[in-house]
């Protein structure tokens, strides 16, 4: 069989380093080519990977080799970096979130379906275990109806003056932290529960000012009635309890799966990733669900590669659809407006008049 053709176009975002690492190991895909606007760190990583070194993005989007393209630019700039690969025909991984304006995401879907190519947002969370355990529980209803679920995804960035110089913190590049580290949970959420119809929320500066934010709160409704209550921050040193999921029948208490939780679990004596309640068994208590804990949070963001390759073998794997990361973006928007203006905010912001 022969082997997929990877070309990377910016190395801007670190998760891609990640993702380069794995496929560099993979038997049916390889590293083809890399372009970068800052030719220091894309010529640093074609030494690295031993992978040619494009002068433009279009160099490497025309080459026969490139099968398909990993996008790790800024932000602002996806829309025009998908574009280039849509129409040379390339598939497509585009690193989180999808864009900042809902004008971009639009552009994105357009151009992915007008060329055909395959498409799929870089979203670990979906690619963890215990996330997928978490998911399969709730949509067989296993803890019956869902009154309420919580997902808290943190990092300490904001702590480090090391990364106050970083394209993150720019408002035209990425918009904000909580645009940029919240979507993760913002996806989880969607993909758990489905579509949200309204969100309130708040999103300041608590511990920095570094960025235009770092923490932000929002409780989002879905169809069913259930509650969704996001917690990002970047400004969090350690943190244990991840997800938490009530329902009817049973509670779902997962640990460890973002970075200052991760990092932290090997100082307890017997951490545990996933444990459930069942009313049905109460004299059971908390039941030890066996998920282990990597090592650090960056196993699960490599984890991204593997699930990437073989959906380009076969589309009908799963992945984080073009539609699914507008939807997440309204999620995000429509947070970024109920902070702002003080009210609760319908969703999807695309079908409000």
């Amino acid at each position: 069989m022969k082997s997929i053709g990877i070309g990377i176009m910016s190395l801007a975002h670190g998760h891609v380093n990640a993702y380069c690492a794995q496929i560099a190991g993979f038997e049916d895909a390889h590293l083809a080519a890399c372009w970068d606007d800052n030719r220091g760190r894309g010529a640093a990583a074609a030494q690295r990977y031993d992978m040619p070194l494009c002068d433009a993005p279009e160099d490497l989007v025309e080459r026969a080799d490139v099968d398909a393209v990993i996008i790790g630019i800024e932000t602002y700039r996806h829309a025009e970096m998908v574009r280039l690969a849509a129409r040379a025909g390339k598939h497509i991984l585009l690193q989180k979130p999808m864009a900042l304006t809902l004008e971009d995401c639009d552009q994105i879907i357009s151009d992915v379906e007008n060329a055909g190519v395959q498409f799929s947002m870089a979203y670990q969370m979906r690619q963890d275990p215990m996330n997928q355990k978490i998911r399969e529980m709730v949509q067989n209803g296993e803890l019956g109806k869902v009154g309420v679920i919580r997902r808290r995804h943190c990092i300490p960035a904001l702590f480090h003056e090391s990364f106050h110089s970083s394209w993150h913190v720019d408002p035209v590049k990425n918009m904000g932290m909580w645009m940029d580290d919240a979507s993760h949970a913002a996806d989880f959420l969607l993909w758990v529960m489905g579509k949200p119809v309204s969100v309130v929320a708040e999103i300041d500066n608590l511990l920095s000012s570094a960025a235009p934010d770092d923490t932000g709160c929002a409780i989002y409704r879905f169809e069913s009635g259930a509650m969704g209550v996001l917690f990002n921050s970047s400004v969090v040193w350690a943190g244990e309890n991840t997800t938490e999921v009530y329902g009817d029948e049973a509670v779902l208490i997962q640990n460890h799966d973002d970075g200052p939780s991760t990092n932290t679990a090997a100082s307890l004596p017997h951490p545990i990733g996933l444990k459930v309640w069942r009313s049905a068994e109460a004299e059971r208590g908390w039941q030890d669900l066996g998920f282990p804990i990597p090592a650090s949070h960056g196993a699960r963001i490599a984890a991204v590669a593997r699930p990437f390759i073989d959906y380009l073998k076969d589309s009908s794997k799963p992945h984080a659809t073009a539609q699914e990361g507008k939807l997440c973006i309204e999620m995000i928007l429509g947070a970024y407006r109920s902070a702002q203006e003080g009210r609760r905010v319908s969703l999807p912001l695309s079908e409000q008049s």
